[in-house]
């Protein structure tokens, strides 16, 4: 009898996928999204000060934004089994670029729910490359090497994250405002330079749809017959593995977005670091860097180490620093949490691709279920300002520290649930 060879790609949705080009334009992918997302959490700060507005009002952005892939992610699953990868992540960029262009009305007008409907339309676009690309890269090879792969993946997302905020300080929080009441002058004059980023990204985003149009016959893994419908998609919640996924899914992207969206204010104040708004925006890259480097650092983990076993230990790193810097003032609560960047860094892939594992078929239904999570997004930023608001911006960062508890648990448990 002739041994199987373990490492043998036998699965065609594997064996399709092995076009270099098409790999670098997903991966680069990864990076054009974090880019523009990470930007929201500097216009945050600027649009608080605009409007006058309560740290839970402030978080209505991320909760516009992040509300999408509640709204987006089933009709994302079901356009993606019709049209295959290529077009959908197509589909995505074009979306994203028209979210990018509404800010120009929304800055012209100087209204706020303008900016919000322009992220939610964003946000639509990017929940399309969320459903297509995340399974996508998971399927470019062996399913023991998926959490590497994916988590290396995310590195470039993390690679925008760390940029992006060095590019949202200079063009959206490069001027400060005044103390106290805005005019109505002054609204409109402000409001009117932030749309200029997000132009700027809209061409980009045009550029790459055009070169994935001329890519679009590439080989690649089919998704014919795998239409997820939101009924068949929610009986898969009741497997434990990818149900408490999703829910880690849920608190993990909460956490991460409520503390992206404070840091700025948090360094700002006489009792952290006493900082402006840009130089507060500029440390916050380094937030997001810690992610980039822990990503490229835990693709070569993973790949030794039992995925579950690192979740359990980055999630309770994550949640003792969060407490630290809560109970710290000074160089000590800016450093912890900051650092809370690294521990954030293999928490998403890593639960994407174990929540994943063993469903087969199914894998678009689950992950639209795991996109569809992400509106933690939405929700846990607005109680963390909520608490912000009613006590302090260092209290509220508890908020994201019992996150981080629950999906220590999803790691340290993971191996005990069945798919």
């Amino acid at each position: 009898m002739t041994a199987k060879n373990p490492t043998a790609v036998t699965d065609p949705l594997q064996r399709q996928a092995r076009h270099p080009v098409l790999v670098g334009l997903v991966v680069f992918l990864f990076f054009a999204w974090g880019f523009s997302t990470v930007l929201i959490d500097t216009l945050i700060p600027k649009l608080r000060s605009l409007f006058e507005l309560s740290y839970a009002e402030a978080m209505l952005t991320q909760f516009a934004f992040f509300l999408g892939y509640l709204v987006f992610s089933v009709p994302a699953g079901m356009l993606l089994a019709r049209i295959g990868y290529l077009r959908a992540i197509i589909t995505g960029l074009v979306t994203m670029c028209v979210g990018c262009l509404l800010f120009a009305p929304a800055a012209s007008m100087g209204v706020y729910e303008g900016f919000l409907f322009a992220l939610f339309v964003m946000a639509a676009g990017i929940t399309i490359l969320q459903v297509a690309a995340n399974p996508l890269v998971a399927a470019l090879g062996s399913i023991a090497t998926s959490h590497s792969r994916l988590t290396l993946a995310q590195a470039f997302n993390s690679l925008g994250t760390t940029v992006g905020p060095f590019f949202g300080a200079a063009l959206i929080l490069g001027a400060s405002l005044p103390d106290g009441p805005v005019s109505e002058q002054l609204r409109l004059a402000e409001a009117h330079t932030l749309h200029k980023p997000f132009v700027l990204i809209a061409g980009v985003l045009f550029i790459l749809a055009l070169v994935f149009w001329f890519m679009r016959r590439a080989p690649a893994p089919d998704t014919s017959g795998k239409s997820p419908n939101l009924a068949g998609a929610m009986r898969l919640l009741g497997r434990p593995r990818l149900g408490f996924g999703a829910l880690s899914i849920f608190l993990y992207v909460g956490a991460e977005v409520s503390i992206g969206s404070v840091m700025t204010n948090y360094l700002m104040q006489p009792t952290v670091l006493s900082v402006t708004g840009d130089v507060a925006a500029r440390i916050l890259s380094l937030y997001w860097g810690g992610a980039m480097v822990g990503r490229f650092i835990g693709s070569f983990v993973l790949s030794r180490v039992t995925p579950g076993r690192v979740l359990m230990s980055c999630a309770t790193g994550a949640a003792l620093l969060a407490v630290i810097s809560s109970a710290s003032i000074g160089t000590t609560a800016a450093v912890a949490v900051v650092a809370i960047g690294l521990m954030n860094s293999i928490m998403f892939p890593t639960i994407f691709t174990l929540a994943l594992e063993g469903l087969g078929d199914d894998m678009p239904k689950g992950s639209g279920l795991l996109c569809m999570a992400i509106v933690g997004g939405a929700i846990i930023p607005v109680i963390t300002g909520g608490v912000a608001d009613a006590t302090s911006l260092a209290t509220a960062l508890l908020v994201p520290a019992v996150c981080y508890v629950w999906i220590a648990v999803y790691g340290a448990q993971e191996r005990r649930w069945k798919a």
